[in-house]
């Protein structure tokens, strides 16, 4: 028997290795992106064609690399960045794996024009498939030019996977954004079919943060700085009047690099517990910076997940500083034991008490009662509504009539369904089989979404024109989607003219929306169309009648009428789906007549 073990070609490795490295365009954006950044450069530009489909262009003005540098960094495992084990412990680059370009270059046709700085003449390279085409001098810019054009041109399965250029092109941004947001210091500027997305200049901490997600972001911010023996935690985090249901911008960082820590997320949701609602999160921009040996980031390709030595302690010291800040914002209140110099405030106590002045009043007048009008200060009531009384019709054994000492007396209003709201959330009603109660919210949210439904569908969605259309401000997420949902947008009823620089007018809204404003309305809908990811390309029309009826639903805790409850009732139980939200949410729970006989059984 022959041996069965050999070593696979250097192409199917690459290959292979491009599965876990290399899955969309965005990742080619972030290999690129942090190569720039490692190699010094003080200006990165990124050039994007057909959401990367036919071309990713990362230009930097870094050291550059010499002929040898650049036909090795395309072999695997070949780096710059570590020479032995040791250095795995206390990294301060973003990549040390050394598959990146060979992942790249395995999928794609690359070119690599490099200048490395003081050299005359720099190195003009052409990979297709981990082949090397041509190597040969050129007179090109200090720095690194990286062109990626057709990326899995040979590996069409994988081509034909990738989503919409609208969803790629956001996961794109995504990947811009985490390396934009932690290094102010470097300028960045994003291009997508030649058209300017992101200039960010050199700037400050906060003023990155305000220029990549917008100006109103910069009301909102409460300043973190705690410096500790174990780690430095600086950044920002939101107000408790800016958390929000979805859209929340939550970003951790360790020593330069994004990463993912539900652990610390939770810590941070600590601080804010009883301050905002449980579904709601707050934004914040956190920045770790700690020993590089306390630390593990070679857990996966993506280098997302990271291990700390210290975790329990930073959890402690995140809770600390972000309830500091919040105190210092006068969101958890304070007591003040400093009584010196306090104003006198009398305080009540037993067996004290001052004669009060003497104030003689009328108890029977009535300012609102002409000398026509007759006093019912003293009537009785009984007598009063005994007429009422004698033309009910109902049976004696009808479900509202109970016995009581003084006869037959009546629990429920006379009506054939009767409602009541429990603690403004829950609607309480009757079935042939027993009690229901509902929850007026999720019902409200199945009532508007069938209704916007059948109005795009039929094409009868109005349109409320505002007296003063209103300006919105996107970020480059938010606008990137936008184009894309123009015709569902316009089907709801909603008008909007595009003004540049990702500014939109709001001319005319849905109607029955009128009391939401518009700007925070359509950003609601934006951020569940960006939730929602490549599901939004299958099901737009649904995922945007979903985020507008929650939008325009009723809350919990709105004390409703008899007859908006009975309105409610009536709608939904002419509904095909009157169980779920559209979301897959329970909208109410029966309680048999079996269920309560169980209930009384002796």
């Amino acid at each position: 028997m022959g041996d069965l073990i050999h070593l696979l070609p250097d192409h199917i490795a690459n290959q292979i290795a491009a599965g876990e490295v290399i899955q969309r365009p965005a990742s080619v954006v972030k290999e690129l992106m942090e190569n720039a950044v490692d190699a010094g450069a003080a200006s990165i530009t990124v050039n994007i064609k057909d959401a990367g489909r036919t071309l990713i262009q990362v230009i930097d003005d870094g050291k550059g690399m010499s002929e040898t540098d650049a036909r090795m960094a395309f072999e695997r495992h070949a780096t710059s960045k570590i020479a032995d084990v040791q250095d795995l412990f206390s990294l301060h680059t973003m990549g040390f794996r050394g598959e990146a370009l060979a992942s790249i270059a395995a999928v794609a046709q690359v070119e690599l024009r490099t200048r490395s700085r003081g050299a005359e003449l720099g190195t003009k390279l052409l990979i297709s498939g981990s082949t090397l085409d041509a190597i040969e001098q050129d007179a090109c810019r200090e720095g690194c030019i990286f062109s990626v054009k057709n990326l899995f041109y040979n590996v069409p399965a994988r081509r034909k996977f990738l989503k919409s250029n609208e969803t790629e092109f956001r996961n794109i941004l995504t990947e811009f954004e985490r390396v934009a947001l932690v290094y102010p210091q470097i300028a960045f500027s994003l291009y997508h079919n030649d058209t300017e997305t992101f200039r960010l200049p050199v700037s400050g901490l906060r003023q990155r943060i305000i220029h990549v997600f917008g100006k109103k972001l910069n009301q909102t911010l409460l300043t973190l700085d705690v410096p500790n023996s174990i780690a430095r935690i600086e950044g920002f985090i939101g107000q408790v009047s800016a958390a929000r249901r979805k859209g929340a911008l939550n970003y951790f960082f360790v020593n330069g690099r994004f990463m993912k820590h539900p652990g610390f997320h939770m810590a941070l949701m600590r601080a804010y517990e009883s301050l905002i609602p449980a579904d709601e999160k707050p934004d914040y921009f956190i920045y770790l910076t700690l020993d590089p040996s306390t630390i593990d980031v070679n857990i996966h390709p993506t280098k997302t997940e990271i291990k700390f030595e210290n975790e329990g302690p930073i959890r402690q010291i995140l809770v600390a500083a972000a309830r500091e800040a919040l105190g210092k914002a006068h969101a958890v209140p304070s007591i003040d034991f400093d009584t010196e110099g306090a104003i006198e405030i009398p305080v009540y106590r037993p067996g004290q008490e001052q004669a009060a002045p003497c104030v003689h009043t009328n108890p029977s007048y009535n300012p609102f009662r002409t000398s026509a009008q007759p006093d019912y200060s003293s009537a009785d009531w009984e007598r009063l509504y005994r007429g009422f009384e004698q033309d009910r019709t109902l049976p004696p054994d009808h479900p509202s009539r109970l016995p009581g000492p003084e006869g037959e007396r009546m629990l429920f209003p006379e009506t054939a369904s009767p409602c009541f709201q429990y603690k403004n959330r829950y609607i309480i009603t009757l079935l042939k089989s027993g009690l229901v109660l509902i929850d007026q919210r999720r019902a409200h949210v199945r009532i508007l979404y069938d209704c916007y439904l059948s109005n795009v569908r039929q094409q009868k969605s109005v349109s409320q024109q505002l007296l003063f259309p209103e300006i919105i401000e996107c970020t480059a997420s938010e606008a990137a989607i936008l184009p894309a949902l123009t015709d569902e947008l316009r089907g709801f009823g909603f008008d909007l003219s595009p003004l540049g620089n990702n500014s939109y007018s709001i001319n005319g809204v849905p109607a029955g929306v009128q009391n939401r404003a518009p700007s925070t309305l359509l950003r609601e809908l934006l951020d569940n169309a960006l939730e929602a990811g490549s599901a939004m390309n299958e099901r737009a029309t649904e995922t945007l009648a979903l985020a507008l009826a929650e939008a325009a639903a009723i809350h919990s805790g709105k004390m409703l009428t008899v007859e908006e409850m009975e309105s409610i009732v009536g709608t939904l139980f002419s509904s095909e789906a009157s169980r779920l939200t559209p979301d897959g949410k329970p909208i109410m729970s029966v309680l048999t007549d079996d269920e309560l006989a169980k209930r009384f059984k002796a």
